[in-house]
C-alpha cells in the first residue's frame, strides 16, 4: 500500500473488476480517460474478466495496476498504473483514471500519479517517467504540468473524438527534475512530500 493525503494505492484485487466494468462503460469516463478509444470501452464483463486475469499476474518489475481508494472513506475511485518498465534504460510509462466523477478536479488523480512517481523513482531508481493524454483533456495537461512533467512533443491530429481531431500530447519527467521538486517541497503529516 502507498498512502498519500487524499488517496491510497493498493494492490488490485479480483473484486475491483466490478468498478472497472462500470467505469469503462461510462461514456464520460471513456471520453476523458482514453479520448473515446473503443478499445477502452464500452466493454463486456467477460472482456474485463480476461483483462483482470492478466493484470492480477503482472510482474511488478515490469508493470503494475493499483486501485485508487479515497482516504476519507476507503471508497474505490479509480486506478493507476505503470507499464513498460525498462530497468536498463531506466524508463516507465504511467497512467491514471479516476472513474468516480464526483472526484474529478479535486486532486485525487494528481496525487495518485505523484505517489507512483515517488515509488518508481525511489524503489526502482528510474531515470525517466513518461505519460500522455490528448490535447482536449486540458485538466490532465494542467495536472501533469503542475506535477513537474514537461511537454516533449505532440503527435498532431492523432486522436479523433466526436468527429474532431486532437493532438496526442507526450510528457516526460527526469529524475533530477523530480529530485529538485522534492527538495523544494514541505513534508506532509504522512511523511510524503508534495512538489
Amino acid at each position: 500500500m502507498i498512502k498519500g493525503t487524499l488517496v491510497k494505492l493498493r494492490a488490485l484485487r479480483a473484486e475491483d473488476a466490478e468498478h472497472h466494468l462500470r467505469w469503462r462503460n461510462d461514456p464520460e469516463v471513456v471520453r476523458w480517460a482514453s479520448a473515446g478509444d473503443p478499445c477502452f470501452g464500452p466493454v463486456t464483463a467477460e472482456a474485463i474478466g480476461i483483462g483482470f486475469d492478466t493484470m492480477l499476474r503482472l510482474v511488478p518489475r515490469e508493470a503494475a495496476v493499483f486501485t485508487v481508494e479515497d482516504l476519507t472513506d476507503g471508497r474505490v475511485i479509480g486506478m493507476a498504473e505503470y507499464r513498460d518498465l525498462d530497468p536498463y534504460a531506466g524508463v516507465a510509462t504511467l497512467g491514471v483514471t479516476i472513474g468516480e466523477r464526483e472526484f474529478w478536479g479535486r486532486g485525487h488523480g494528481s496525487e495518485a500519479v505523484r505517489l507512483i512517481m515517488d515509488h518508481l523513482f525511489g524503489a526502482y531508481g528510474l531515470n525517466r517517467l513518461e505519460l500522455d493524454t490528448w490535447s482536449g483533456n486540458e485538466r490532465a495537461v494542467r495536472a501533469f504540468t503542475r506535477l513537474g512533467f514537461h511537454e516533449e512533443g505532440r503527435r498532431r491530429s492523432a486522436v479523433l473524438v466526436d468527429g474532431e481531431r486532437y493532438d496526442r500530447v507526450l510528457f516526460g519527467l527526469l529524475r533530477e527534475e523530480w529530485s529538485a521538486g522534492r527538495r523544494g517541497s514541505a513534508p506532509t503529516s504522512t511523511g510524503t512530500r508534495h512538489p
